[in-house]
């Protein structure tokens, strides 16, 4: 929840915020004081985020490397929509010795991340292009000796639909946007009805947006052509979207009432405008 709190909100408001306004925004979703420190201290010492004191209060921001992930999942979110495929692969495999089990184990949680299916053991295939970001990580020095990557087009025996089926659960994928359906549909058909205070927008709001970015780790964006005519993924996508703007301006107003009454919120009033104007869609560039 602090990482979507950060990607739909504070990177818009300066990329920092109080610590005591963060508290006081997190118990909204029934996260006591002494948890939020407590997870503050853990993405800390992993490198996610950094705290400043400045007199008695105290500030936190994204770290360089969280405000990647941040930006990352920002680009990705709309990327779960069905895209023009070039019939070509990206296929990866890699050869890392035992002794260096955390580094495997890093790069296979990156690979789910950044949505490849598992072909075999060690080797790993995705429908898209291979993005600056990965590549980077890809050709870091504790990797890069290890592993290969090429442009390929499958040949058989099978088809590239039943590859799919064996190197991702699909399945699995499509009940859980069943089940988002199921929770977030019944709100958005009467959201009409009812006028919705701004806490009840931004609470909603980051269940939505929470919810939905659980897609980046399980959904590999795969080309239309190469799922199901079952599939929940743009059904799921449109209502997202269609709830997420609803809520927006209402959320958007309670935010920043929580953040601009703690030490420190300075922000002059184009800056305020322009983080009102920019959380409406959180996950376009600025």
């Amino acid at each position: 929840m602090l990482f979507t709190l950060w990607g739909v909100f504070i990177r818009h408001f300066g990329s920092e915020i109080a610590l005591t306004a963060l508290v006081r925004l997190m118990s909204e979703f029934g996260f006591s004081d002494a948890a939020v420190r407590a997870a503050i201290s853990r993405l800390a010492t992993q490198g996610w985020v950094s705290l400043r004191k400045a007199g008695r209060n105290s500030y936190l921001s994204m770290s360089p490397r969280g405000l990647q992930r941040v930006d990352e999942a920002a680009n990705r979110i709309y990327r779960l929509q069905p895209e023009r495929w070039d019939n070509q692969w990206l296929l990866l495999t890699y050869t890392i010795p035992e002794e260096q089990r955390n580094t495997r184990d890093q790069l296979r949680a990156e690979l789910e991340w950044w949505g490849f299916g598992t072909l075999g053991t060690s080797t790993w295939i995705s429908s898209h292009e291979l993005s600056p970001a990965l590549a980077a990580r890809l050709n870091s020095p504790e990797i890069e000796p290890y592993i290969s990557y090429f442009r390929a087009s499958y040949c058989g025996p099978a088809s590239n639909r039943e590859l799919v089926q064996k190197s991702w659960n699909l399945q699995e994928v499509n009940l859980r946007y069943r089940q988002f359906l199921n929770r977030f549909k019944p709100g958005y058909q009467h959201a009409p009805a009812v006028e919705l205070t701004d806490r009840e927008c931004f609470v909603t709001r980051c269940w939505l947006v929470h919810e939905y970015r659980k897609f980046l780790f399980v959904d590999p964006g795969l080309p239309e052509e190469l799922l199901g005519e079952d599939w929940l993924g743009s059904e799921a996508f449109a209502l997202f979207y269609a709830y997420d703007q609803l809520l927006a301006a209402g959320a958007g107003r309670y935010f920043y009432d929580i953040f601009s009454n703690e030490p420190g919120a300075t922000l002059g009033p184009e800056q305020v405008a322009h983080g009102l104007q920019a959380q409406l869609n959180p996950f376009a560039r600025d």
